[in-house]
């Protein structure tokens, strides 16, 4: 199964704030880790407090914020950031 990646306005922008080596590393863990597995929370945590239903994804120093939609098959990145500025 092939899971949809898209993504929203404000995560958009996070993305090209953030080197392109950065940007690069996170789309190629998106497209192929997240994209292609069967489960995309095996790889990532839920979250919980204010971000309960929330996902968080590592990928080095940054953090993918997600949504995970069962019902249409898509994992909906809603922001993207360094560890220490992501959650704030």
């Amino acid at each position: 199964m092939t899971w949809a990646v898209e993504w929203d306005e404000r995560a958009v922008k996070d993305l090209h704030r953030l080197d392109r080596t950065v940007q690069s590393t996170l789309l190629r863990y998106l497209r192929e880790r997240i994209a292609t597995d069967e489960d995309p929370r095996r790889f990532g945590k839920g979250l919980s407090a204010e971000m309960a239903g929330l996902w968080r994804y590592r990928v080095g120093d940054y953090r993918l914020i997600c949504s995970i939609e069962d019902e249409t098959i898509t994992v909906l990145v809603l922001a993207v950031g360094h560890r220490r500025t992501i959650y704030g």
